[in-house]
């Protein structure tokens, strides 16, 4: 429906919960950003969608008071996360969410569905996010929605950043052993983790969770950027396999992958100037001639915040 005037006092709430980052943004009616804070991950995992609220209910309290809005309970709150295209969890997050009253109307979305709105609005897409976790979704001409990936770490999440840490242990551990070449990833992932020797490893890998894998992703990006053969073949493995995420998209909604195509990136590991973002690009030229991959920042937090709007009665 067409909005008139805006009423700047209702306010809205978007919350983009990854793995490794959960970041909030509040805002007006109008959508003017009142504060934008950053904390821990949120990303939905089998019972702990409890601990997943605690975490976005402490931003949003932290938002408001940044806002000097603390006397205001928010009207819409959107609340994208990894791990809520399940719908039982996605359930079990919205009731949390509700006991704690973090807003009068609560919405829970999987992460990439907010991340599409910012990207492409209503238009037609292709939209890889790759962070701790990977996943690709589209839009196509006719609406239809497709995904590819985003099957978790244990079964899934080829080219994420948990995928490229963990790969990259089983790397220096292969060398150690003198089944691989040795490589500056070892000394490097060592020092990343303070650990003594490789076979501190073990103890470590036993408890570390798909966000401390994904710590380490950078670490192999800096050791290939010095020209480390092993480093650089993992990086190498890793966009070939973002690629190939878009590249079934475009077959799949767009006839194949010669059409025009948006394409638009998202997550930590295909930020703006990253390693990973660059060989992608490059790599995308060949694998799917027809991408046009946009420049600017897919910022999730803002399509939360305009789905937000929307649910507010706002025409966006």
């Amino acid at each position: 429906m067409s909005a008139g005037p805006l009423d700047p006092t209702p306010l809205v709430v978007g919350v983009d919960g990854g793995g490794s980052h959960t970041r909030v943004l509040l805002a007006d009616a109008s959508g003017a950003t009142l504060a934008r804070v950053e904390g821990v991950g949120s990303a939905l995992r089998p019972g702990e969608e409890s601990a997943a609220a605690d975490v976005i209910k402490t931003l949003i309290h932290e938002a408001l008071a940044k806002a000097e809005r603390t006397d205001t309970r928010p009207s819409v709150c959107v609340v994208g996360v990894a791990g809520a295209g399940q719908e039982r969890a996605a359930q079990a997050l919205w009731s949390a969410l509700a006991k704690h009253r973090v807003a009068d109307d609560v919405s829970v979305q999987a992460d990439a569905a907010i991340a599409m709105d910012d990207a492409f609005g209503d238009s037609a897409g292709v939209l890889l996010i790759a962070g701790t976790g990977s996943v690709a979704y589209s839009k196509g001409l006719d609406g239809r929605l497709e995904r590819c990936g985003g099957w978790g770490p244990n079964v899934g999440d080829e080219g994420s950043a948990h995928w490229l840490g963990r790969r990259a242990l089983s790397v220096v551990t292969a060398a150690n052993d003198g089944r691989e070449p040795e490589t500056a990833l070892t000394g490097a992932i060592l020092t990343a983790l303070e650990l003594e020797t490789l076979d501190d490893v073990i103890p470590w890998a036993a408890t570390a969770t798909p966000a401390l894998y994904a710590q380490l992703a950078p670490v192999v990006a800096q050791v290939a950027a010095t020209g480390d053969l092993r480093a650089n073949a993992l990086v190498s493995f890793c966009v070939e396999e973002l690629a190939l995420h878009v590249r079934t998209l475009a077959r799949r909604c767009f006839t194949d992958e010669r059409a025009s195509i948006p394409v638009a990136f998202a997550g930590g590991l295909l930020s703006r100037g990253s390693l990973v973002r660059k060989r992608l690009e490059q790599r995308l030229k060949s694998a799917v001639p027809g991408a046009t991959v946009k420049s600017e920042e897919v910022d999730a937090a803002r399509g939360a915040v305009r789905r937000a709007r929307r649910l507010l009665g706002v025409d966006v």
